[in-house]
């Protein structure tokens, strides 16, 4: 897959995770969890990534800078499907951008890159979910075309103790 198109100003790389960037990624993937005020969990999140990618079960994106390889940042989307559609949708379930590169197209990158990706295979959609008070993601995801669906209300059964 060719990387994203870059601007003058920006170089940004989008590429797919592959089993020789686990390490390069979990820095990242702690820092995550760490966001949403979970444990880094280093060991437990190398065994996670490990398996996704082993398993090819979620597709991971990650944009770097061409120059230097260093990761900026990552996206990782499930597949499930829709049996109205009739069709495979994504679940955009992660998206992390290192501090330092925030504000820079980084996270529009890789959402672009990912629905063109997606869209290029015949895919329904990306879904996704985030916090109501989240205004700067609110921001990102409709300035990239996601439009908040209020035909349904989302409800959770934890199962996990």
């Amino acid at each position: 897959m060719a990387p994203v198109p870059q601007s003058e100003t920006t170089t940004i790389r989008i590429v797919h995770a592959e089993m020789e960037d686990l390490e390069r990624l979990l820095p990242a993937f702690g820092a995550y969890r760490e966001f949403y005020g979970l444990s880094a969990a280093l060991h437990e999140c190398r065994y996670f990534l490990f398996n996704r990618l082993m398993n090819e079960d979620s597709l991971i994106l990650l944009a770097e800078n061409p120059q230097t390889e260093k990761l900026l940042g990552f996206a990782q989307l499930y597949p499930t499907f829709s049996s109205l559609a009739l069709n495979q949708i994504w679940i955009l379930n992660d998206l992390y951008i290192d501090p330092q590169a925030r504000r820079r197209g980084v996270a529009t990158r890789l959402i672009g890159y990912a629905r063109d990706f997606l869209r290029e295979r015949g895919d329904e959609a990306i879904v996704l979910e985030t916090a109501p008070d989240n205004a700067a993601a609110k921001a990102l995801y409709e300035g990239t075309g996601f439009s908040k669906d209020d035909a349904f209300d989302r409800y959770r059964l934890r199962l996990a103790t």
